[in-house]
């Protein structure tokens, strides 16, 4: 991931995510990752996305926790005195993880952001900015499809590696034949449909 963040039309993070997560093990750096679902768009704000992050990154810094820590109580708090007893906003989340990034380094994973909506999509990637700028270590690695490039690409100020990745058929006839090889019910499909499934899908597959 060069220059700061990696842009793909795949949904590889949890690939990437587990790799990281061996590569760094015992080197003290922290992860955090969320994937977007569509039918939960309306669930999935801005605020809600980058504190989900914040809580993340928070599990991996024990040693300087207390202090971070200290820091979200007294958000919580101020928060708490507002009428309707709000949680941090988004400038205190934001913060926070800058906060938690200048003591450690620190990966973010987002996936299929394309799946955000638009307004929480420019507040989220503007969040992130804010954290690369401060403190350039940081690393982003986002999925979409790839009408999302050029917003990525400007909401970040341009320090994008855009790669783009699309299914082999190979890859994909060997993911169903394990998939087929797992069945807890084997009996409940004969040679015929098993026959049909592996040809089917392939052929359908979208190079999304």
């Amino acid at each position: 991931m060069e220059q700061g963040q990696a842009l793909t039309s795949c949904d590889s993070s949890s690939l990437v995510v587990d790799s990281l997560g061996d590569q760094t093990r015992g080197q003290g750096t922290a992860i955090a990752c969320f994937y977007f679902d569509f039918a939960a768009r309306g669930e999935q704000s801005s605020v809600s996305v980058l504190g989900a992050l914040l809580k993340q990154v928070m599990s991996g810094l024990e040693e300087i926790a207390e202090e971070i820590a200290e820091e979200i109580a007294e958000a919580y708090h101020d928060q708490r005195l507002v009428v309707g007893g709000r949680g941090p906003q988004l400038a205190s989340i934001v913060k926070m993880l800058r906060s938690a990034a200048s003591i450690r380094r620190t990966f973010i994973f987002i996936d299929a952001l394309d799946e955000c909506v638009a307004r929480d999509r420019v507040k989220i990637l503007d969040s992130l900015n804010q954290i690369i700028q401060s403190y350039p270590a940081t690393r982003i690695f986002v999925t979409g499809r790839p009408q999302i490039k050029v917003e990525v690409g400007r909401r970040l100020s341009g320090r994008v590696t855009a790669m783009r990745i699309t299914p082999r058929r190979d890859d994909v006839v060997s993911y169903i034949h394990r998939r087929l090889d797992e069945d807890t019910m084997p009996d409940a499909m004969d040679d015929s449909l098993k026959a049909d499934i592996l040809k089917k899908i392939p052929d359908d597959i979208s190079e999304m």
